[in-house]
């Protein structure tokens, strides 16, 4: 009986967690939109009629448009996400940086896989918003988390068309690669996340085979890039140039 109990209380707590925070979406976006500097916070919406929060910085001469991928549990202005957005948009992209669904505060990244359906989702719908735009190439720039969520879309049979993928520190090996289509940077810093840096050569050897693919370690940059923006947003650039232009 109390293995039972211990069984039940297991599956209702996994299950707790599974359930995405819309209420902490909201929170963030109310935190977040005042202080937007660069481009307007606008509302997407997936196929089911749910809203989300993404920040679009266009650019009256991008031909190529770039979606931007935040991590685990933040918003789509945090930390590294900003200088990238704010920084490509003004070098030539337009750019349109998207909520990811998100768990409570405590939850680990393990937690999240309950979320990577919707996540795949929501990029999707990003992409199609920026092809609407009349961008004739669009790439996807993610970070840590999102780039596991951007992993997992790409891996199914109706993903968009994208033009490259730029994974920032995705920890682990890439699953399916074999279903990569564009080419991938498999960007990372030198002083990385062990789950990132211990996996690296397999994720180098996953898409060799991925023409125009390549790996890149950032001297002296952490798992967020903190004092190396302007190292990571180089690096982006270069790859999206070559591959969009």
């Amino acid at each position: 009986m109390r293995s039972l109990i211990i069984l039940l209380f297991t599956v209702l707590s996994l299950n707790a967690w599974a359930k995405a925070d819309y209420d902490r979406e909201q929170r963030w976006a109310a935190e977040i939109t005042p202080a937007i500097l660069i481009g307007d916070p606008i509302q997407l919406a997936l196929p089911s009629g749910r809203k989300f929060l993404a920040i679009h910085a266009p650019n009256a001469k991008a031909q190529a448009g770039v979606v931007v991928v935040h991590g685990l549990g933040v918003h789509p202005d945090w930390g590294l996400i900003n200088p990238l957005r704010s920084n490509l948009s003004e070098q030539g992209y337009a750019t349109l940086s998207v909520q990811m669904p998100v768990l409570a505060s405590e939850a680990r990244g393990d937690q999240y896989p309950p979320l990577f359906a919707e996540a795949a989702e929501r990029i999707a719908v990003a992409v199609e918003f920026l092809r609407k735009r009349g961008h004739k190439k669009v790439a996807i720039v993610a970070h840590s988390l999102g780039a596991r969520m951007t992993n997992v879309l790409l891996n199914r049979g109706d993903a968009p068309t994208i033009d490259a993928f730029i994974a920032i520190g995705i920890s682990g090996e890439y699953s399916k690669p074999e279903t990569f289509k564009a080419p991938v940077l498999d960007l990372m810093g030198e002083k990385d996340m062990p789950a990132v840096l211990d996996n690296a050569s397999k994720r180098a050897a996953a898409i060799q085979t991925v023409r125009g693919s390549g790996q890149i370690s950032v001297a002296g940059a952490d798992h967020f890039f903190n004092g190396k923006e302007r190292e990571l947003v180089q690096q982006v650039k270069l790859f999206l140039d070559r591959a969009t232009r």
